[in-house]
This record gives structure tokens, C-alpha cells and sequence, in this order.
């Protein structure tokens, strides 16, 4: 799924590259435009279809696999455990670490937060020594995280919002515009659990798509969203004193 991603971006930055647009890609293959939005959205590009937009572009697949494997050498995809718990370390690092994978420019963090000028160019220089982002003249942000990035697993950030987060974000009855709260109970087989799972993590990456698609927009046309998707063996405890030994 990480591998798909990283194609179907690398596709979205060349046909930027190049100009085109998805407008364009609809009347090569002969789809609509909200076809064509589908297809990148859910990343559900055969081989075939791949080999045409690379066509559009007159570019080889293996093209789009070479610039895959070049982004790959240099985009960060994971920091390790001492950068995560810097940034846990110092919530005003976490909330600009947050703010630029969010690609926020600097203004808009001056704007909407208050942090220092000073200070916050210096947790952006943080965060490039960490090679999450490269800090430009002029104090601009290019983003250096892959498009598959991610808090490590049970890491200080995982963690630290596990810990602060969890309380406030299920604080809330879910029923304004906006918010969507689903409760799922029911008897899966290892297989079906497995399945889903895998659902689980091609939504992450519609989501991630949808995120992508969106920086280009003004920020006060983007909101906050966070998505909490989970499942485990889980039984009722209440239940537990009437369970036979």
C-alpha cells in the first residue's frame, strides 16, 4: 500500500510538473473529471491506466518508478525515538511540527498562534536539522516528510497524544456538523479481521490524499480533522463477573 502511495504521488507532482491537470488526464483516458478525482483518490489505478497518464506525460512507467526511488532517498519517513521525544519535550515544537506537516507557512502560524517570530524560526530550524522539513531563504517551508510519513508506533508522540488528546477529543456528543462518531460491535474470523484492517489502511491513505489535495487551498478554506480508527479483541468488562471460569 506504502509503494502504491508513493507512485500515485509521484504521478501527482509530475503531472503538476508538466502543466497538466486532472481535466486533462480525464479527456486523455476518457473519463469524467470526477472519475479521474476517484481514481487518485482511492488509489485505484491498474497498470494499464498508470502507463496511459505516464503517456500523457511522454514518460515511461519506469520513469515514475525512478522518481519514486529518488524522492525515496530523500524524503524523511519516520524520525527516530530521540527526535520524537524532543518534540514531545516542547509543545510549542510539536504544535509548529504539526502546523507544517499540515503545510502551514510561517505566517499563518505567526497569524493564528502566539509564538515569537524568533522562536518559532527556531523550532523550524529544529525541525530541519531533523530533516522533516528544509528551511529556505526568506524563512519559507518546503515540506522533506515522504507521503507514507508517520509517528513511530507507540512512539513519544503516539503517546503523548494518546495521553493529553483522548479525553478532549471523546468529550464531545458527535453530533454538530462536521463530526461522525460509529460504534462497531460484532464477531469477526482472523481473516475478516485481517480484511479489515487493510480497509482500515487504504481509508488512512484516502484521507492522506484528500489532505494532500487540500493544501493547495487557502488556509482559512481547511479545517482541523483528526480521524481515530481502531480495532482490536475487545469484550464488555461489565460482563466479565457473569463469564463462566
Amino acid at each position: 500500500m506504502a509503494q502504491s502511495s508513493q507512485l500515485i504521488q509521484a504521478l501527482k507532482r509530475s503531472l503538476k510538473l508538466h502543466g497538466r491537470t486532472y481535466a486533462d488526464v480525464a479527456a486523455h483516458l476518457g473519463l469524467s473529471e470526477a472519475s479521474v478525482k476517484r481514481l487518485f483518490a482511492r488509489q485505484a489505478f491498474s497498470l494499464k491506466r498508470l502507463e496511459q497518464v505516464c503517456a500523457l506525460l511522454e514518460m515511461e512507467l519506469t520513469d515514475l518508478l525512478q522518481i519514486v526511488q529518488r524522492e525515496g532517498g530523500r524524503r524523511t519517513r519516520e524520525l527516530t525515538l530521540d527526535q520524537e521525544r524532543e518534540i514531545a519535550a516542547d509543545i510549542e515544537l510539536m504544535l509548529v511540527a504539526v502546523c507544517v506537516l499540515n503545510r502551514w507557512h510561517l505566517s499563518e502560524i505567526l497569524e493564528h498562534f502566539d509564538i515569537p517570530e524568533h522562536r518559532c524560526i527556531h523550532h523550524l530550524a529544529r525541525l530541519d536539522r531533523m530533516r522533516l522539513i528544509e528551511l529556505l531563504p526568506g524563512n519559507r517551508i518546503r515540506l522533506r516528510a515522504s507521503p507514507n510519513f508517520k509517528w513511530r508506533d507507540n512512539g513519544p508522540i503516539q503517546q503523548f497524544f494518546q495521553h493529553h488528546v483522548q479525553q478532549a477529543f471523546f468529550g464531545s456528543r458527535f453530533d454538530r456538523s462536521g463530526e461522525r462518531l460509529l460504534v462497531i460491535n460484532g464477531m469477526l474470523s482472523d481473516s475478516a479481521n485481517a480484511l479489515f484492517q487493510r480497509r482500515m489502511e487504504q481509508l488512512a491513505v484516502e484521507f492522506e490524499q484528500l489532505n494532500d489535495e487540500d493544501a493547495q487551498l487557502p488556509l482559512e478554506q481547511r479545517h482541523g480533522a483528526t480521524v481515530v480508527l481502531a480495532i482490536r479483541p475487545w469484550g464488555y468488562g461489565l460482563f466479565e463477573p457473569l463469564r463462566r471460569g
